[in-house]
């Protein structure tokens, strides 16, 4: 697709309409325009199916949120078998850096659903953190944990 991102190569449906190229989103069942956001957004949710064996029946993507009563849009949320959510992704163009800004963003959206885990990501970096609510301790972690079956 449109730049080369720090994941591996995966399929994409993608067609002109007019001067945009969309993608076809298989979380959403339907067509998107194809940003540098929405580059990575596909790109990391294939890679969290394909590599660390997170069902696609468990992603949501671009969902609402109220956020101290504003709406906003996470742009990728895991649940766990349980139906609870466990990771919350936000996505940024290949050109904005992940800054405290975009963790900040991250946690504010976390702060309603109360994930286990945040990554954020640019396409070309990637930072996984896992939050103790109890504690209110956030932790950077080397690696993204797999998918539990239980």
């Amino acid at each position: 697709m449109k730049q080369n991102l720090a994941f591996p190569k995966y399929n994409f449906k993608l067609k002109s309409e007019g001067n945009k190229t969309l993608v076809f989103d298989e979380l959403r069942k339907k067509w998107v325009i194809l940003t540098a956001e929405e580059n990575v957004r596909q790109h990391v949710w294939k890679y969290l199916h394909h590599e660390f064996n997170y069902p696609k029946s468990l992603m949501i993507c671009e969902k609402k949120i109220a956020v101290n009563s504003l709406n906003k849009r996470f742009d990728l949320l895991i649940y766990n078998n349980k139906g609870l959510p466990e990771i919350v992704v936000e996505c940024k163009a290949p050109s904005i850096s992940l800054n405290d800004a975009v963790l900040q963003q991250a946690l504010r959206y976390n702060f309603e659903l109360k994930a286990k885990y945040i990554i954020l990501t640019n396409g070309l970096e990637l930072k996984c953190c896992e939050i103790n609510h109890l504690k209110g301790e956030l932790y950077f972690l080397n690696s993204i944990p797999n998918h539990q079956i239980n």
